[in-house]
């Protein structure tokens, strides 16, 4: 497993200045500045979900959540998953 970088880890390798206020208050979007390299997201993959509000209890979110990163996802598969087997 990798560590994380530390801010000391930066510091030692970055020879790159901060940028100043000046500089970050005249900064340009990327899309402005190079239109012709900036693109959109584009078309989906996969059909696109719906977004609503759901309340859900406590225990499934804790247990989802503790299942880490695409726990939402894996709401969205068990939840298809009832619905098949209850057709």
């Amino acid at each position: 497993m990798n560590k994380p970088y530390t801010q000391a880890d930066m510091d030692a390798v970055s020879d790159t200045p901060e940028l100043t206020d000046e500089q970050l208050a005249s900064a340009r979007p990327f899309s402005e500045v190079f239109p012709a390299l900036a693109r959109g997201r584009g078309p989906q993959k996969k059909p696109k979900k719906v977004q609503k509000t759901l309340r859900l209890s406590q225990e499934v979110l804790d247990y989802f959540e503790a299942t880490g990163p695409g726990w939402q996802t894996r709401i969205d598969d068990a939840l298809k998953h009832w619905v098949a087997e209850h057709r």
